[in-house]
């Protein structure tokens, strides 16, 4: 079977976990990784055993052979690398969210169909058990008509404060949000049609970063469904979990309640602290790659090598991303927002 030659952009954390999966796929190879910052690749590079290292898309693009591209760069920057990728007839996998602009959205998408090539936004939550649970009840009716929901998705200070250097030139809710929307259309097998947002702001300001620290949103679906949102990074840095996420579903004949903050299944204690391992999202069995952030990763390749579709279509994602727009707007205003998906969906 022919392996996957997949060539990376983003030599962050997240890049090299990208990494790592490929290598841990048996049909899958990195043949190189790119930054902006060529000392910060080329560290990479060497911790992961990759020869090929650049500082420009374009010239890795040029001089590497691959099958395909994982945009895994800060939220506000995957459009100029994504069209890169697609104008060399590379296939593309996109850290969410597509783009944190209308016109980016809709150039990226363009650039994916007018080149013939296939691309997913890596919207993970699909991946996570408790919520493709939920997901199969819903779909075989063990819940009725689904009828309402709340998400609450949540980060510690941390995230904002020192594990990205870019959290001012972003937002929580592209960050986290989009996986909350993505989470909840899919859910409820609708789209968004209005959303009325507020925020709240100072607390992080008050530490350097200049962003907003929370949103509350109300969105409401074409189906009739109804739901609450809450994303924020200003959860205390001693929760258990960098995630606070809790999730509820009506239905007419039943409900889903999800915690999967807490998942009580392992805690270590010493006389200094409590600490609850990953043991979901992203951790390592018998040293490869496991959880389900890294499984939509290693779903994107699967997917290539099959021709099955994408568990996350491109315009799913697009969706998501136009609705943390209309939040934005909501939230400035403080007036209610029809969603606008003309020109993409």
């Amino acid at each position: 079977m022919k392996r996957i030659r997949m060539a990376i952009i983003g030599a962050g954390i997240w890049g090299e976990n990208h990494a790592r999966i490929y290598q841990a796929h048996p049909f899958c190879e990195v043949v190189a990784l790119c930054d902006l910052n060529l000392k910060k690749a080329q560290d990479s590079a060497a911790r992961l055993g990759v020869h090929n290292v650049f500082d420009s898309c374009e010239r890795m693009l040029q001089a590497v052979d691959c099958d395909a591209v994982a945009i895994v760069t800060p939220d506000f920057a995957h459009t100029e690398p994504a069209l890169c990728a697609a104008s060399h007839k590379k296939h593309i996998l996109i850290e969410k969210p597509i783009a944190t602009t209308k016109d980016d959205i809709i150039r990226i998408m363009n650039a994916v169909r007018e080149n013939g090539v296939r691309a997913m936004v890596d919207l993970h939550n699909r991946w996570s058990p408790p919520f493709n649970r939920a997901k199969v009840a819903i779909d075989q009716g063990e819940l009725g008509e689904i009828y309402s929901g709340y998400f609450r998705l949540n980060d510690v200070k941390w995230v904002a404060t020192d594990m990205l250097p870019w959290a001012a030139k972003s937002s929580i809710l592209w960050f986290l949000g989009s996986h909350s929307i993505d989470t909840l259309n899919w859910l409820f097998n609708s789209r968004v049609k209005r959303v009325y947002s507020v925020s709240r702001e100072g607390i992080l300001k008050g530490k350097g970063v200049d962003t907003v620290d929370e949103y509350l949103t109300t969105l409401e679906y074409e189906n009739g469904c109804i739901a609450q949102m809450e994303n924020g990074w200003i959860t205390p840095n001693a929760n258990p979990c960098v995630n606070d996420i809790k999730c509820n579903l009506l239905g007419t004949k039943g409900m889903i309640a999800i915690d999967a903050s807490n998942h009580n299944l392992i805690q270590m204690y010493t006389d200094e602290k409590v600490v609850v391992p990953d043991v979901l999202v992203q951790n390592h069995i018998f040293g490869a790659p496991k959880g389900f952030a890294f499984e939509s990763i290693r779903s994107f390749v699967d997917c290539l090598i099959t021709g099955d579709d994408f568990h996350v279509s491109l315009e799913a994602a697009a969706q998501a991303s136009f609705v943390v727009l209309a939040i934005l707007q909501s939230a400035q205003h403080r007036t209610p927002v029809e969603v606008n998906y003309h020109g993409v969906c």
